[in-house]
């Protein structure tokens, strides 16, 4: 398990794997950072899925890792990446990828995004799909800066029926 500690302005900032006891933290930024968006489980984003509340036991299958963010000692973020259910073997999704408004703006969601990618990478996927929601348009501007192209519909087997936004890039 690779931890980094980084100082950013005098906060001590760990970027980790997720372990199951973190599970219920990291299940309310997600809650917390969709409410703050507007993004509620009637629509079918990620804060309805029903495997929210284990993502360690989710992402300890094989070719998935999800990592934490604390931010002095507390979860503050996190994101992953697994998979694409309904897919090619050499597609994965970039997943989860939240983020209190305690660690925006610090560049640590392009560095989760790049580690979750280079993991991807060497697990052998080619290709790196995301969906995610027009209003975001923060996170649209750092999936496009890392190189992920719009494409014209969804892939896979998500869920995720009302993001609008869908993504692919190469690795």
């Amino acid at each position: 398990m690779t931890t980094a500690v980084i100082d950013s302005t005098q906060q001590d900032v760990v970027v980790r794997r997720i372990t199951c006891d973190d599970n219920a933290a990291i299940a309310q930024v997600i809650r917390q950072v969709s409410a703050e968006f507007g993004l509620t489980a009637d629509k079918g984003y990620t804060v309805a899925d029903p495997n929210l509340d284990i993502l360690c036991e989710i992402y300890s299958q094989p070719r998935s890792a999800y990592w934490v963010v604390e931010l002095n000692g507390k979860i503050a973020g996190g994101g992953g990446v697994a998979p694409l259910i309904g897919e090619a073997d050499d597609i994965c999704e970039l997943q989860k990828m939240y983020f209190m408004s305690s660690l925006r703006g610090k560049g640590l969601a392009k560095r989760l995004a790049l580690q979750a990618m280079a993991y991807a990478k060497d697990q052998g996927f080619t290709r790196c799909y995301l969906e995610t929601t027009a209003s975001l348009t923060q996170a649209i501007a750092l999936y496009e800066h890392l190189g992920f192209e719009h494409i014209d519909g969804a892939l896979g087997s998500t869920g995720h029926v009302d993001c609008e936004v869908t993504m692919l890039k190469p690795l």
